[in-house]
């Protein structure tokens, strides 16, 4: 009878499931589990820190809508995938973490990198649990992959003993399972739909914010196809940017907070009404709120709603938009809302077209931006500050999925790994890591393995010689005296990425930044353009924001 490793059945799970890559740092824990993905042909990506590991797991999961997988070795491995983790569960990101651990035969006798793993995990996951035994990986995986994908979205860590990995189990005895999960969608309640309809269509001024549930449900069209019934602007945030592309008539960006705080009527899909919406505050409170969440523990945190309605997000814009009669003429209010858009927008240009030196983070974005232009496919990532922030208000999206950031954790080190888990699955795509200088510092040392599996791509490095969006309001509180910690040297990150391969150019003059980025995209490698920015230029623009 034909026997099966654990570890054999592990990665028999994980093709079953569609999973082409994952992601790692070597350790002799977690060996098994290699020699079993080589069987399945399943490419086994290795970084150079396990957060990275994480981070990228992150990225893909994130990309392809289904499920990251990180595979790190016992105790420190472990824990160094820790952060990534925590920030792939505040993204609401179904990762799997897989990590080793010692036969569970010589538990507790201190074996090397012995420690309680499965713990640490279970307030940053929605399951975090050992495999005891090799025949009972397939029903653990199928379980983890259940649990990733329904509901509230997250990341599951399974504690993989040596000897689980290692021993054998009869193939006819403990078959695969099917047919493990459901792809069903969740509409809202039909009651909550009509109400919340006939509130929209009498609304004089609605508007409509919309984050990360319209890329993970696909519904970027029934979001464009609501704000044409109800003649509403729209406003994206996170992972929801580019849902509706720039240039998209009822795509706003410049106007978010005067419009909120005059609407009567605001539909919020798919975001939390966390830091990055003012807690709900800066909603107008004569506004009448409709919450749409597959979580219901989101629905009424830090704001009542009138409507709340439990679903995801495809489907009950879909309802909304049948409940809806016909299309509401607003055309005039929005081409309103459009002036003051361009007004603001004029404003922000005088910094985008800036000469100074050094160099405004507005004409950096600004000179980005007209470069990925001309690219078929930009991808963007977004790992940092001020520099950040600032490329947000500047950089135009064309399509769904194409910027990436940390998400609600605001976790600095995902620009290499994220543009490694982007560049593997999209070779096609121009892939821009929009990188502070004090970011780089994290996981830099992951673009080596970008060059080392010969995915080309351009970081772009703000260098303020400072963690700038820190240090601002630090003086700003607590004087510049009493602001330690916050300054950093103006270290040639272009040097850096040569010295592991690759391509760099020092900027220093905004004339040069343009045949910079575009010599970069010509290497063909990991490139890296290190410009120079006046650390004092987010504060004089107004641009600078750090929320606690």
């Amino acid at each position: 009878m034909a026997q099966a490793t654990g570890a054999q059945l592990l990665a028999r799970m994980l093709k079953a499931e569609g999973i082409r890559h994952v992601f790692t740092l070597s350790g002799l824990h977690v060996a098994p589990i290699y020699a079993a993905l080589v069987e399945e042909g399943i490419e086994i990506i290795d970084t150079r820190h396990e957060q990275a590991a994480a981070h990228a797991a992150d990225a893909y999961a994130r990309m392809t809508r289904g499920i990251g997988v990180a595979i790190v070795t016992a105790g420190p491995g472990v824990t160094d995938a820790l952060t990534g983790i925590a920030n792939a569960f505040a993204a609401n990101s179904p990762v799997l973490l897989l990590g080793g651990a010692a036969p569970t035969f010589n538990a507790g006798k201190g074996s090397l990198q012995e420690m309680e793993q499965v713990d640490l995990f279970t307030r940053i996951t929605k399951w975090s649990d050992r495999i005891p035994a090799p025949d009972r990986v397939p029903t653990y995986m199928a379980k983890a992959f259940r649990t990733m994908l329904a509901g509230r979205m997250g990341p599951v860590f399974l504690e993989c003993p040596w000897d689980v990995l290692s021993n054998g189990t009869d193939d006819e005895e403990f078959p695969l399972p099917t047919k493990y999960r459901t792809t069903a969608r969740s509409p809202g309640d039909p009651e909550l739909i009509a109400r919340a309809a006939k509130l929209l269509a009498g609304a004089k001024s609605p508007a409509i914010i919309a984050g990360g549930s319209i890329w993970w449900d696909d519904a970027s069209e029934q979001l464009g196809a609501l704000a044409a019934k109800i003649g509403a602007p729209v406003y994206l945030n996170g992972a929801g940017r580019g849902c509706l592309p720039a240039g998209h008539p009822y795509f706003f960006n410049q106007t978010r907070k005067d419009t909120l705080s005059e609407a009567d009527a605001v539909l919020i899909c798919g975001t939390p009404l966390d830091f990055r919406l003012g807690y709900g505050a800066g909603i107008g409170e004569q506004a009448t709120l409709i919450q749409v969440d597959i979580d219901p523990c989101e629905i009424g945190r830090n704001r009542a709603v009138e409507i709340g309605i439990i679903g995801d997000s495809r489907s009950v814009l879909g309802q909304l938009s049948s409940a809806l009669g016909a299309a509401r003429d607003r055309s005039a209010e929005l081409a309103a809302l459009r002036e003051k858009e361009k007004k603001r927008s004029a404003k922000q240009a005088v910094f985008e077209a800036s000469e100074q030196t050094p160099i405004h983070h507005f004409r950096l974005a600004h000179e980005l931006n007209e470069v990925a232009k001309k690219c078929a496919d930009a991808q963007f990532i977004a790992d940092g500050g001020n520099w950040v922030a600032i490329a947000a208000k500047v950089i135009e999206l064309h399509a769904p999925g194409r910027w990436l950031d940390p998400g609600a954790l605001g976790c600095l080190g995902v620009g290499a790994p994220f543009a490694i888990a982007a560049k593997t699955l999209h070779p096609e795509r121009t892939v821009f890591v929009i990188q502070g200088d004090g970011s780089f510092g994290l996981n830099g040392f992951d673009f080596e393995t970008a060059i080392r599996f010969k995915l080309p791509m351009v970081c772009v490095v703000g260098n303020d010689a400072a963690w700038g969006q820190i240090r601002l309001p630090q003086v700003q509180l607590f004087g510049a005296d009493k602001s330690p910690a916050t300054q950093l040297a103006p270290t040639r990150y272009d040097k850096v990425v040569e010295a592991l391969g690759g391509w760099g150019e020092l900027v220093t003059d905004p004339a040069q930044i343009r045949p910079a980025l575009e010599r970069a995209i010509a290497s063909n490698t990991v490139a890296c353009v290190n410009v120079m920015l006046d650390p004092e230029a987010p504060a004089s623009s107004g641009a600078q924001g750090y929320a606690i």
